[in-house]
């Protein structure tokens, strides 16, 4: 399956690796293509799948130019909203990124999935932690759509959690401000993950 990927940063070709790995075809895209890359349009018309791992804040600019290309599509959001210096971006009590990019692309099933798992661990060799997969949360109001990312992630060496409707992602993404206000506000760092544990019954 070939998988786009809206961005050639650090997440994007973290990501990209993990989805070779699982033995798909990762599509890298920036806006001026260079060697392993190609356009962003090309990657929203190849991709079955296409994941937004450009800055949200980029993501407000560059996706209505691309809604077209991605209609019928699932659209992964690994997005978080930031400012500039990695504090929280607010967006309000009522909304999260994710929710706003599922307004930016009305035809597409928006999926809110890998925002809470940082770059530097996104290697198959990272992915386990006490012998547990790290936890990949995935939310989405279309079932089908959060089915097959969660199929993905556990792919892609996670262990899956889906936690119900896209308006989860305000959840999700306090989950990942919490984790980098703990990585770099407090020096913590970024070899950190969430294992998230269920007790069967």
């Amino acid at each position: 399956m070939k998988i786009g990927i809206l961005g050639a940063g650090s997440v994007g070709r973290a990501l990209a690796g993990l989805i070779r790995a699982a033995c798909h075809e990762p599509l890298i895209s920036e806006r001026t293509p260079s060697g392993d890359t190609v356009s962003f349009e090309d990657a929203a018309t190849a991709g079955e799948i296409v994941i937004i791992a450009v800055p949200y804040n980029a993501s407000e600019v560059l996706l209505p130019s691309l809604a077209n290309a991605l209609a019928g599509k699932i659209v992964v959001d690994a997005t978080n909203p930031l400012n500039d210096d990695w504090t929280p971006k607010v967006l309000g009590a009522e909304t999260s990124a994710a929710e706003e990019i599922a307004k930016l692309l009305p035809g597409s099933q928006v999926v809110k999935a890998f925002n809470t798992v940082f770059a530097d661990i996104m290697a198959p060799e990272k992915l386990t932690r006490l012998g547990v997969p790290v936890t990949g949360f995935v939310a989405s109001d279309h079932d089908g759509a959060r089915r097959q990312v969660a199929d993905l992630a556990k792919a892609m060496g996670l262990a899956p959690v889906e936690t119900g409707p896209l308006a989860t992602a305000r959840y999700l993404e306090a989950m990942a401000h919490l984790n980098i206000a703990i990585a770099v506000g407090q020096s913590g760092g970024t070899d950190a993950a969430f294992l998230y544990h269920q007790a069967a019954g």
